[in-house]
């Protein structure tokens, strides 16, 4: 057995441990759809109380090259991503660049193992990694016994107490359509299970409206509205993205989409991927160009809902609101007032 030391600080690793177990999941999506898959499964595996004991990501990709395993492992912040113009077979776009994405599983326990095959020339060799959340920066690798097809499996137990969270598979499929929703339109060989179930967002979405905007200094760009069946905790978002549908940046959109309204607005221009190199698209409206693309995404949003008559003004907002405060008595009294102002008219 060999270990594999990362060379960064201990309480640095430790602090890449933080995160929501939605967010962990998706990093470890991301990682497989990086290494070509064409099939990411993710598994909560339950005890007969229904809690959860341990989380399970497979895929079909090509495999963590166990020629470069120290590199792999071994650096933070040095990625091979970050040359990568494309996945290593299929072209893909790449998402990870930083060589923090593996350290991101021990936000959903406490040990994690990565049991990966992959295919040196003519031979599949694989092998086990092992991760222990109380040793940061050091994971063990060892041979194991060959597999039949290059992927590798992700297996976290110790799990944290968060991760039942994740039980609601309704809410985390809803969510992780959304997260992949564009990616998976660009590359539509590509699938993504949750339990089972398909994570697609042509089965939760209710309808999908497309502008084209056209900014003061010409430049273009498509605003997607996807509006979604259900609620969930992750909607009403704006998200910048690339023609190739690869999500660059979100924030929260400013608009009030209106009661039993869920959805998700995809901004895509050529002109991200170089705005998001210089990150100009976190700077939100300090950045002129940006300020000028958000202006025209919020004003056909704010279009799009009035048209259907779900957009509140700030007046219908503002009394809402302090309705929301009166007692039973103050709401009867305001309603006889209003009456007698009617009758009065």
């Amino acid at each position: 057995m060999k270990q594999i030391y990362v060379q960064a600080q201990a309480d640095h690793i430790a602090s890449l441990f933080k995160g929501t177990p939605l967010a962990a999941i998706e990093e470890l999506v991301w990682n497989a759809l990086d290494a070509d898959a064409r099939e990411v499964k993710v598994d909560l595996v339950t005890n007969p109380l229904g809690a959860v004991e341990a989380v399970r990501v497979s895929d079909d990709g090509t495999g963590i090259d166990v020629l470069r395993a120290d590199q792999t492992f071994g650096n933070l912040g040095g990625s091979w991503k970050r040359a990568g113009k494309g996945t290593p077979t299929g072209g893909r776009r790449l998402h990870g660049r930083q060589g923090r994405g593996r350290f991101k599983a021990f936000a959903l326990g406490q040990n994690v193992e990565w049991r990966t095959t992959v295919r040196v020339g003519e031979e599949l060799l694989s092998y086990r990694l092992s991760g222990a959340a109380e040793r940061p920066g050091v994971f063990d690798l060892e041979d194991a016994p060959a597999g039949f097809a290059t992927g590798t499996e992700v297996y976290v137990t110790n799990v944290r107490a968060t991760v039942d969270s994740l039980l609601d598979a309704a809410e985390t499929v809803q969510n992780l359509a959304a997260k992949f929703a564009l990616y998976l339109k660009s590359y539509p060989n590509v699938r993504i299970y949750f339990n089972g179930l398909p994570v697609t967002p042509v089965i939760v979405q209710k309808q999908v409206t497309d502008y084209a905007l056209t900014l003061p200094s010409g430049a273009e760009a498509k605003l997607e509205v996807i509006e979604w069946k259900r609620r969930f905790v992750g909607s009403g978002r704006l998200v910048f993205a690339g023609t190739d549908g690869f999500q660059l940046h979100e924030q929260p959109s400013g608009v009030r989409a209106g009661e039993g309204h869920s959805f998700t607005a995809y901004l895509v221009s050529p002109r991200f991927p170089a705005l998001a190199a210089e990150n100009a698209l976190v700077m939100d409206e300090l950045n002129p160009e940006v300020r000028q693309y958000l202006y025209a995404a919020k004003k056909a949003l704010k279009a799009h809902f009035l048209a259907f008559g779900s957009e509140t003004s700030a007046f219908e907002r503002e009394w809402a609101d302090r309705i929301a405060a009166f007692s039973v008595d103050e709401r009867k009294a305001l309603l006889a007032l209003v009456k007698k102002s009617l009758r009065t008219r």
